[in-house]
């Protein structure tokens, strides 16, 4: 979460119509015709929606891999013909710890640092690139746009609200404003159908581009078995176990099962060893890796944000996951949202804005008493009421904590009525002291040589983290569970 003010009940870019959020495989089916130029109203488009994008991601990332990665993209991007020059074509490398890629129209194209970091060549990382182009390249937006209507592509109406009660992608699909809503479960489940069926297409034009563009076309396969392992990590060290997050937030199909079938796809193009993966380990070395301490950082179960002198704990069992306006909380007994806004005194109108903010325009959240206390010497107030929903009765708390400065911050959380797995964290809130906030470090990523002796467990050992580390490091540079490491051999670490 970034130090400025979230204006609390305002929609943001739902970006959910042209976000892929990860890489994914190929189809059956190649897709080889030659797609049409970007259009003067796709190009409009895009130039409308880069720059909210960018406000929303963390914006760009400004490192001495930017060139790197803009290079590369462009030079995949054109391999689509959508443009007649790599020029037609806007790179991002974005400075977001979530690994992530995607692209809107008009030629621009996103990923993130941490999926970067992820790839452990420079054709991984031009699979990732090519995948998402191949969305622009076979129009799914436009193609989404027809199933859905504009107020829910950019969340007119929408409702973080019923995104925590319902299943529309959860709490981390409803941060940061607009949300698909669906008329019911069917409905629901023939969307996914069909965006499971796009991304099957972008993975084959993917792989084309990456063998037009002379690269190994099977390395969106590897990239994606990367990415299946982090993901089980990451589901791990949430405390919510590999089975707990849905398939790609329920959206995206789960890039295990997605493996296979791209080493498949692969096989229809020439073979080729071109990986360039030397060239990738070189130009990433050093790299930010994980949470930027400038948009806080979680440890474990807390939240610490250096600047904002700030620190939390979520419960035990309970996800964190940051984002660029929020932080999200996520768990079996309870979701919640932790933001910021504008605070003038006036403790009920505050409260009524942050309930507004995730109840949206279909939904009205009556403000109950508002009641005053002190967190660890932090004036602190709160208010919660009872919604009936499908699933029951869920309760509905604000837990705001005044600043100073004109700001304060609040949870937002939905918990089943008369449950209360927050209070805890309600409590833990508490301001940083200088030594404190001078712990704070930023993790790098950091390419080592296997030396004589070294092994898996010696060189994640070195992992800058408490748990999980051997875990973390073959997901990191793609090892199997009995893949060891030969002398010589260039393998990422993350370090202090």
């Amino acid at each position: 979460m970034s130090k400025k003010i979230l204006i609390l009940g305002g929609a943001s870019l739902s970006i959910a119509v042209f976000t892929m959020a990860a890489p994914v495989a190929a189809q059956k089916k190649q897709t080889a015709s030659v797609p049409k130029p970007f259009s003067a109203q796709e190009k409009s488009q895009g130039a409308k929606y880069h720059p909210e994008i960018m406000k929303e991601f963390g914006g760009a990332m400004q490192s001495p891999q930017t060139a790197y990665v803009v290079r590369v993209g462009k030079g995949i991007a054109v391999q689509s013909g959508l443009g007649n020059a790599e020029s037609d074509f806007t790179v991002t490398l974005l400075n977001s710890p979530v690994n992530n890629a995607f692209a809107i129209p008009g030629g621009y194209v996103y990923i993130t640092r941490q999926l970067v970091a992820l790839c452990n060549s420079e054709a991984e990382m031009a699979g990732v690139l090519g995948h998402e182009v191949g969305h622009t390249a076979a129009r799914h937006s436009q193609k989404r746009q027809k199933s859905t209507t504009i107020a829910n592509i950019f969340g007119v109406g929408g409702s973080i609200l019923g995104a925590m009660l319902g299943d529309n992608g959860g709490l981390l699909g409803a941060i940061g404003g607009g949300l698909k809503q669906y008329s019911g479960a069917a409905a629901q489940f023939i969307s996914l159908r069909y965006s499971r069926r796009q991304e099957e297409e972008a993975d084959d034009l993917g792989i084309r581009y990456l063998s037009k563009a002379g690269y190994d076309p099977t390395a969106l396969s590897s990239m994606l078995n990367s990415l299946a392992m982090q993901t089980a990590v990451d589901a791990r060290a949430s405390g919510l176990g590999e089975g707990s997050i849905p398939e790609w937030a329920s959206t995206h199909p789960d890039p295990a099962k997605r493996v296979v079938r791209a080493a498949a796809g692969a096989k229809a193009f020439p073979a080729s060893t071109n990986r360039k993966a030397d060239t990738h380990l070189a130009a990433i070395n050093g790299m930010l890796y994980g949470d930027d301490p400038a948009q806080g950082v979680v440890e474990g179960q807390d939240f610490l944000h250096p600047d904002i002198k700030m620190k939390f704990s979520a419960p035990t069992g309970f996800g964190i996951q940051n984002g660029t306006d929020a932080v999200s909380i996520n768990g079996n007994g309870g979701k919640a949202i932790f933001s910021q806004g504008a605070f003038n005194g006036d403790r009920s109108a505050y409260v009524a804005v942050a309930f507004k903010s995730v109840s949206g325009q279909n939904m009205a959240i009556p403000v109950g008493d508002v009641r005053q206390t002190t967190v660890n010497a932090i004036p602190a107030f709160y208010s919660s009421t009872v919604v009936n929903t499908q699933q029951g009765p869920r309760e509905v708390t604000v837990f705001a904590y005044e600043w100073g400065g004109g700001i304060a911050y609040h949870f937002i959380t939905i918990t089943a009525a008369n449950n209360s797995p927050f209070n805890a964290m309600f409590n833990s809130m508490a301001r940083l002291n200088d030594s404190q906030v001078a712990a704070i470090k930023p993790r790098k990523l950091r390419v080592v040589t296997v030396a004589k002796g070294d092994s898996v467990a010696s060189l994640a050992s070195r992992m800058a983290y408490t748990s999980l580390q051997t875990e973390r490091f073959r997901a990191l540079n793609g090892f199997s569970s009995s893949q060891n490491v030969t002398q010589g051999q260039k393998v990422k670490i993350v370090t202090y």
